[in-house]
């Protein structure tokens, strides 16, 4: 009885794993990277790597990128999740590094993904086998590397912006493996609409991943040559979470379009992205202790009831629960929107801060010093010292209450707008009153 030999190895990889490009011309997006004459192609093209930091949202082709360019390095490849690995990791990706180097006389790509999840020490392995050669290092981080990657390393490592893809390059993406018959699902002949493809390429925001297996899990419903439909994507896709990452670099870009959308009096805006904010799991209480910023930033003295209001907002969400705390809060982002704005106070404290850093040894003039006792009310301590209560109008006109070197300092320049008008008509008719004081003291 003769045994049949089978050559045969189905692919049994996922459909995003198995369309990743293979060469420079399949790889699509990044065009600011890989476009004809740019930089980095031209490296690659002739043979050239250095270490670099790739850094960009998810499924927008890093680990892609970085296999590239191993190949046209003609590198081996060292492969490290910092989600899993540790320091004996890197260790054995090393000493794997220089046995390749020795034995082949082949240089090896260490390839560390998620590297922001390293601590300083573990960051700070790399360090010597970049510096000697022993490794090509290429970092993949969805955080700023700016904030989560140690100085040093960055210093060796050159930052890549890899982009968000377009629509249109998603759309590119997905009809790439639905016509190729070798590594996609071109041999099924399925159907897609147009208007399926372009909710598709909106729906997944940039990422090639998702919408490989979005297209994958519908392919698993349909018969070879079945049309694909919006109601099965809606069917796979479920309730699509918001993009958000609650300690990344798009949380803090949704909490500062809050904030420049209460500050530019824009209550609607602003409450699309607090309500961004919620879809994606974010914390409003974060936002909640931001208005309270915003209160005396943007808003200030042009409406003081801005900050009770913001902090009222805070303390009705501990009282009832998110469900009614997050409309309070909801209610203190429309109520600092729409509220007048100024940022005096702000802008005051500021050049006062800076006055105080520039002037710490000039001395507190003599009348303002507080003499609990006798022997310093004896040598002038709070001598002339004219008490406002007793004065006119409870002010005393003309008294100065700055270092004589600093007495024409002025730091807040009240608006014309909201409650802080009335505050600057109240300064005005004081400023009056000490000018007439002075020319009385010169009559």
């Amino acid at each position: 009885m003769s045994s049949l030999s089978f050559n045969f190895a189905p692919d049994f990889r996922p459909l995003a794993a198995r369309m990743r490009p293979r060469t420079i011309a399949e790889y699509i997006g990044q065009a600011h990277l890989l476009g004809e004459g740019q930089p980095l192609r031209k490296a690659l093209e002739a043979g050239r790597a250095h270490s670099m930091m790739l850094w960009g949202p998810p499924g927008t082709g890093k680990t892609t990128l970085a296999e590239l360019i191993a190949h046209y390095s003609n590198a081996h490849v060292e492969r490290i999740s910092a989600v899993t690995s540790g320091v004996k990791d890197i260790r054995a990706a090393i000493e794997q590094a220089k046995a390749v180097a020795e034995s082949r006389g082949q240089r090896t790509l260490l390839f560390v993904d998620e590297v922001h999840r390293f601590n300083k020490s573990q960051q700070d392995a790399f360090l010597p086998f970049i510096e000697d050669g022993t490794v090509i290092f290429i970092g993949a981080t969805t955080e700023n590397p700016s904030f989560e990657i140690n100085n040093a390393l960055l210093s060796r490592a050159r930052v890549y912006l890899i982009k968000r893809l377009s629509h249109d390059e998603i759309a590119h993406i997905v009809t790439q493996a639905l016509s190729d018959t070798e590594r996609g699902l071109g041999q099924r002949q399925f159907v897609m609409p147009t208007d399926v493809l372009t909710t598709l390429a909106q729906l997944c925001d940039g990422d090639a991943r998702k919408a490989l297996n979005l297209i994958e899990l519908m392919s698993d419903m349909l018969i070879d040559g079945g049309t694909f439909t919006t109601e099965m994507l809606i069917q796979v896709a479920g309730h699509q979470v918001a993009g958000f990452d609650k300690n990344g670099d798009q949380f803090y870009d949704l909490i500062s379009a809050v904030h420049k959308s209460i500050r530019g009096s824009a209550p609607d805006a602003a409450l699309y992205w607090f309500c961004r904010i919620l879809e994606g799991g974010g914390d409003p209480l974060y936002v909640a202790r931001r208005l309270l910023a915003i209160a005396s930033e943007d808003v200030g003295n042009a409406d003081p009831a801005a900050m009770t209001i913001a902090l009222n907002a805070w303390d009705c969400f501990h009282r009832v629960g998110p469900a009614e705390g997050e409309r309070a809060i909801a209610q203190a982002i429309v109520y600092l929107a729409s509220a007048p704005k100024s940022n005096a106070v702000y802008t005051a404290f500021k050049a006062a801060r800076e006055l105080a850093r520039d002037t710490g040894q000039v001395e507190v003039p003599h009348h303002l010093r507080n003499a609990p006792t006798q022997l310093m009310k004896d040598i002038g301590m709070g001598a002339g010292y004219r008490y406002a209560h007793d004065e006119a109008n409870a002010y005393a006109s003309g008294e100065n209450y700055f270092p004589e070197s600093l007495q024409t300092a002025q730091f807040y320049f009240p608006t014309e707008r909201g409650f802080e008008k009335r505050i600057k008509d109240k300064l005005a008719q004081l400023a009056q009153l000490d000018q007439a004081s002075e020319h009385k003291r010169y009559e």
